[in-house]
């Protein structure tokens, strides 16, 4: 198992150390340069400018520093915002998109594995149907046209929820839905699946006839089996929650790292876009990497393939 988690641990500083050389030589490629609209007769002041965010020195070097800025977590000024820091910016945005992802993928994870095993309890019965027919909405739906929905009909007209900023518990739940009832569908469904499968399996059919009751044989016995494809697209699902947010934090106001990242791309802020891309790329690999090790706790021939396979 310690080789397992090693190697997938290489595997994702080699991942974030790509995903940033990309992200810098795409930025740099971009025509204009990010002081265009600081341009002023004064060439000594667009001199100062240039040298105080590195933009004079060659191409390599600025490459050269900006590995150094991330491997010592500084991400430098922020060039539209003179009296904030991209850290600043990190600082005060990515609590607020952590606690919307967290509770995006509770709400997922628990209603759609309710729904799921609801499901192929009651197989090819009412419940059955309803579910899986809410869970192909909720694929169906894009999540900024489910958040517009949800601000118009709980918001705007039957007044139940406040639609902007993230100042209460109120506030969280139309962008916590929009968020997770996609996420929430696909677990279903896949949860339903891999439930009928496991329900037909051989040790399920011990337990019943040895007198469990039908809450020991699905929680005890099918469960942990049927959600390992689950847990296998759980890293898949958190990278769609993560790039979600910063579209729904926009439509409900809501002071996250998205913002940021939108407003940064919009005034060509190169280090707040490349600190925030770097950032949300390094946490959803390390998220990615805690599911692998998971996967592999949760099964052993992962571990064995491990070994067997070199």
């Amino acid at each position: 198992m310690g080789k397992y988690i090693f190697k997938r641990f290489i595997l994702m500083l080699v991942t974030v150390l790509i995903i940033a050389t990309l992200t810098f030589f795409l930025m740099n490629l971009l025509p204009g340069s990010p002081l265009n609209e600081e341009r002023s007769t004064n060439e000594t002041v667009q001199q100062n400018l240039e040298a105080h965010f590195n933009l004079d020195e060659p191409l390599i070097v600025q490459y050269v520093l900006y590995l150094k800025s991330i491997a010592t977590l500084d991400f430098g000024p922020s060039i539209k915002q003179p009296t904030e820091t991209v850290n600043s910016l990190l600082n005060r945005g990515f609590p607020i998109s952590a606690e919307l992802g967290i509770w995006t993928i509770l709400v997922a994870l628990v209603s759609g594995i309710t729904l799921g095993v609801v499901a192929a309890l009651k197989h090819n019965g009412i419940i059955d149907y309803l579910a899986m027919t809410l869970a192909v909405l909720g694929i169906s739906i894009p999540n900024f046209v489910l958040a517009t929905m949800l601000i118009q009909e709980l918001a705007v007209n039957r007044n139940l929820f406040p639609a902007a900023t993230w100042s209460s518990p109120a506030h969280m739940v139309l962008p916590i839905l929009a968020l997770a009832t996609g996420p929430m569908a696909i677990i279903a469904r896949l949860t339903r699946s891999s439930m009928l499968e496991t329900l037909t399996q051989d040790y399920i059919k011990t337990a019943r006839a040895k007198g469990l009751s039908p809450f020991k044989v699905v929680v005890k016995h099918a469960l942990k089996n049927a959600l390992m494809p689950v847990v296998t697209i759980l890293g898949t699902l958190m990278a769609g929650i993560l790039t979600g947010t910063f579209v729904i934090e926009k439509i409900f106001a809501i002071p996250g790292m998205g913002k940021y990242f939108v407003e940064g791309i919009n005034q060509r802020d190169y280090p707040v876009i490349m600190g925030t891309t770097v950032f949300y790329s390094a946490f959803l690999v390390f998220m990615l990497f805690l599911v692998d090790i998971a996967y592999g706790l949760l099964d052993p021939r992962i571990k064995l393939h491990d070994e067997g396979g070199g």
